[in-house]
């Protein structure tokens, strides 16, 4: 009778008739409570509910009437693993394995509980034994497959995962895991075509739309990667690694204000999430609040002490606020959490010089060529790197590194070089050429090396980029007396054809305004319309020394009412040569910092530098003249972002100047 009735509620259960199978079930233990097997698979019944505490009970039950069922022993391994209770779930798939070792579901589970515990190892030995008894099992597949993932095992992780789709194509989480592990491998494309393929078996599958977002941000498919953040966080409203990468992309695509949005939704999610912390404070950097950036540095730092780049990041932000000395301690411990940190090693070096000490500065500065900030490539040449010695034979090769304004401005040390008794050929920025040329009559002066004949360059005998240079002979202040000033010489005749151009009885004044930097423009540049009253002040004719399209340029001065000549002659960005003559063709140089500041501090001219409360490391942290060119006067904003004070200095100084001289 019993085995008929046990019989009938297993037909029950097959059929998924679980409240047929459980009356069932509960009729056989009226008749005889001890019946291990119905109380066994009631057990299951009331996992297959949740309900865990019945389902642990009424196991327990079973296994005390009968000790030897292996299948009981792995059930409640089961249920003690939904639970959470992993150390307790291990010990019972053991026990199952001991009674009967080719239980693959058993391994399999086993090997789960031992991958969330991080034996990563035992996990993979666990379901590589689970599919050496039961090859088609496709679940210990795909999570032979995950540990292989977690253990960076990523080539066998892929092998793996496919072998799961071999067995089951619709198996939407092998597809998801497929997809990690082409993501890791940078097979991006192969890995959005996995998460779709998870996706149109299971659409709803948050995690999936998330990971699909990270392959597309990225490919740098900013609206779609958004797209499928937004999808995620349909589905899952309290994804916080969604929101975070939704603010990454928000960030990505300049919308700043909804990527701080996106990371503060993550961090209410998330409080103690370091990376959602450092990337608001890279947003806050971005609009400007750096009072801001620097608590959720702060932040980020207390959440994760290591992190280099958090330091790093930091230091910047103090260094822009003015607060050196605590900017010197975070670019530290970025060095000292992470000693192989060229970027923070760079930006140490900078602020090093920024802070006169040029010695260990300049040391440092030969980080640059491994630095992500630095972006002129190193060449490799294959002649020895020239240390200051006099060469016994052969020429030394200078070649020029970074922007023309940081050409010009390490033209300065050529005549050092020159001074060491070595035959010089220096490879510079075809623009450069004419103007170098005439300048360094002594060297030899080209604009592409791969142009020399072969017997040529088979006399270099050493090389070394000219940003070098200054660590040989400017290792401290008073080095600088030695840089000759003027350095560069315009070509006369087209001096003098400006300056018979612009002469009407009035002082000419040149004037820059802004610059293109992507990083550092901003902070650099100057609304032309701020400069009305300097513009007011008579006896002076205004003209443009300013770079970019002359209608952009017109439409900015006439929008400001400003009576700036533009000399449409004159193209400052493809030939320097001309430019040069024009800005010697000036009585007087106003500029904000860009290359006209360098050309017409080599050049000698007058010139009044605008600068930013906290300006580019070559400027110094304070004082009003500079190191690297006499000519020049230094005029600082008193505080972040506030060029009044400035403009108003500016505007005195401009004022006693054409009242005690008012002729050209």
């Amino acid at each position: 009778m019993i085995q008929k009735l046990l019989g009938k509620a297993l037909e029950h259960h097959r059929k998924g008739q679980l409240s047929e199978a459980a009356g069932t079930y509960r009729k056989i233990l009226a008749a005889d409570p001890l019946h291990a097997e119905s109380l066994h698979m009631l057990g299951t019944l009331a996992h297959h509910i949740g309900n865990e505490d019945a389902a642990t009970e009424l196991i327990r039950k079973a296994i005390s009437i009968d000790k030897r069922n292996a299948s009981y022993h792995a059930n409640l391994g089961t249920v003690l693993q939904a639970q959470g209770k992993l150390d307790e779930a291990a010990a019972s798939y053991r026990r199952a394995l001991a009674i009967n070792p080719g239980l693959a579901e058993a391994h399999m589970n086993l090997g789960v509980v031992l991958q969330a515990q991080g034996r990563l190892i035992e996990a993979e030995a666990r379901f590589k034994r689970s599919l050496a008894i039961k090859p088609k099992l496709a679940e210990a597949h795909i999570n032979l497959g995950n540990v292989l993932q977690a253990l960076g095992k990523l080539e066998d992780a892929v092998a793996s995962h496919r072998q799961a789709l071999e067995l089951r194509p619709d198996f939407a989480e092998a597809w998801f895991n497929l997809g990690n592990d082409l993501q890791a491998l940078g097979k991006l494309d192969e890995a959005v075509a996995c998460y779709q393929r998870a996706l149109a078996l299971k659409p709803d599958m948050a995690q999936v739309h998330g990971n699909l977002g990270n392959a597309l941000l990225a490919q740098n498919n900013l609206d779609q990667a958004v797209a499928s953040y937004q999808r995620a966080l349909a589905l899952k409203p309290d994804y916080a690694d969604a929101c975070y990468n939704l603010g990454n992309t928000r960030h990505a695509q300049s919308e700043f204000a909804e990527a701080t949005a996106c990371y503060q939704r993550a961090l209410e999610l998330k409080p103690e999430f370091p990376e959602a912390h450092y990337n608001l404070g890279n947003t806050r950097v971005a609009q400007d609040d750096l009072d801001a950036a620097v608590v959720c540095f702060e932040r980020t730092l207390e959440l994760s002490p290591g992190y280099a780049q958090a330091h790093y990041n930091l230091g910047c932000v103090l260094q822009s606020l003015g607060r050196l000395d605590e900017a010197f301690a975070h670019y530290e411990k970025a060095l000292q959490w992470q000693p192989d940190f060229p970027q923070a090693r760079f930006g140490h070096a900078l602020a090093q010089i920024f802070n006169g000490q040029y010695d260990p500065g300049w040391r440092n500065y030969e980080s640059r060529w491994q630095s992500i900030d630095h972006d002129t490539p190193l060449r490799n040449y294959p002649q020895p790197w020239w240390k200051g010695e006099t060469l016994p034979s052969g020429r030394l090769l200078l070649w020029g590194e970074q922007g023309v304004g940081d050409e010009i401005m390490f033209a300065g040390l050529i005549p050092d070089a020159l001074r060491t008794g070595n035959k010089l050929l220096l490879d510079c920025d075809r623009r450069l050429q004419p103007l170098f040329a005439r300048s360094f009559p002594e060297v030899e002066v080209i604009a592409d090396l791969d142009s020399l004949a072969p017997a040529v360059k088979e006399e270099i005998a050493a090389h070394l980029p000219t940003g070098s240079l200054p660590g040989l002979f400017r290792a401290e202040e008073p080095a600088f007396a030695a840089t000759t000033s003027p350095y560069l010489k315009p070509a006369p005749a087209s001096q003098a054809m400006f300056r018979t151009r612009y002469a009407d009885g009035r002082r000419v004044i040149g004037l820059a305004w802004y610059t293109s930097n992507q990083k550092t423009g901003r902070k650099r540049s100057i609304d032309l319309a701020r400069f009305a009253p300097l513009f007011r002040i008579p006896g002076i004719r205004w003209v443009s020394l300013q770079y970019g399209d002359f209608d952009r340029l017109q439409e900015q001065v006439s929008t400001a009412r400003a009576p700036l000549f533009i000399d449409r002659s004159v193209n400052q960005l493809a030939d320097l040569d001309l430019f040069a003559a024009q800005v010697a063709a000036m009585d007087l140089v106003i500029t904000i910092d860009n290359s006209t500041a360098h050309l017409s501090g080599a050049l000698g001219i007058p010139t009044w530098l605008l600068l930013p409360f906290v300006p580019d490391w070559r400027w110094l942290q304070k004082g009003g003249s500079s190191s690297w060119y006499p000519n020049l006067r230094l005029f600082r904003q008193p505080a972040l972002n506030d060029w009044q004070p400035v403009l108003q200095t500016v505007e005195t100084g401009l004022q006693a100047l054409v009242k005690n001289n008012p002729q050209r």
